[in-house]
């Protein structure tokens, strides 16, 4: 089923509401244009067969002409010759075409008029048509403006991202220089303190071993008690 039923939809059509209307409007434009256009092929084919009806209604009106006037001189010619029998004859036959001649007339004028009306709708149908292909370029360009900003902010966001990662990883290799310094300001000082305890163990080893003598010394000193 199209989206018109009839060329009255497509020219009394709001394009705006039918698109604000539908769920995917670059699709809805698409198929109001393809509609359009059909019907647009249909009423300029309807007005070529109304012209050529037209054309033909005309050839039969000059030759119903032609033979009225023709049945108008025999009809002459015969009362010329006192032949008032043949005259009303070649009248009655003239009459017969001229009723025929209104019939056409009739005819042309409907086919004129119906000609007039789809002239003016196919008019119509153009600028609803024209109207259409603009809102859809329209949307075409909003829709790359959409996808070029979408693009634009998704590169920002990952230049945004890249970004925080290199000044992540400056810190922490600015975090291991430190540290990497300040381990290198202790090297060696483990070893002198290790040194200088050992020697200071040493010296109270000898203090030690002095005192204990000095001890031992002393209680061999030491009167025998009976």
């Amino acid at each position: 089923m199209g989206i018109f039923s009839r060329l009255t939809d497509i020219i009394n059509s709001n394009l705006t509401a039918l698109l604000d209307r539908a769920e995917d409007p670059q699709k809805m434009i698409r198929l109001i244009i393809q509609e359009m256009e059909e019907t647009l092929v249909e009423v300029r084919s309807s007005s070529a067969r109304i012209i050529a009806d037209k054309k033909d209604a005309q050839r039969r009106l000059d030759r119903l002409h032609g033979e009225v006037a023709e049945w108008e001189a025999k009809a002459t010619l015969a009362l010329e010759k006192n032949r008032e029998d043949l005259a009303r004859a070649a009248l009655a036959e003239k009459q017969v075409l001229q009723e025929e001649e209104a019939i056409i007339e009739q005819e042309f004028k409907a086919l004129d008029e119906h000609l007039k009306q789809l002239s003016g709708e196919i008019g119509q149908l153009q600028q609803k048509l024209t109207d259409a292909k603009a809102k859809q370029k329209s949307m075409v360009m909003r829709h790359q403006t959409v996808s070029t900003r979408r693009r634009a902010k998704e590169q920002l966001s990952r230049e945004s991202l890249q970004d925080a990662f290199e000044k992540f990883e400056r810190y922490e290799r600015r975090m291991d220089s430190m540290e990497s310094e300040i381990e290198a300001m202790d090297l060696g000082k483990g070893e002198r303190s290790d040194l200088a305890g050992e020697i200071d163990s040493l010296v109270r080893d000898d203090s030690v071993n002095l005192e204990l003598e000095r001890l031992k010394a002393k209680m061999k000193n030491r009167p025998e008690q009976n």
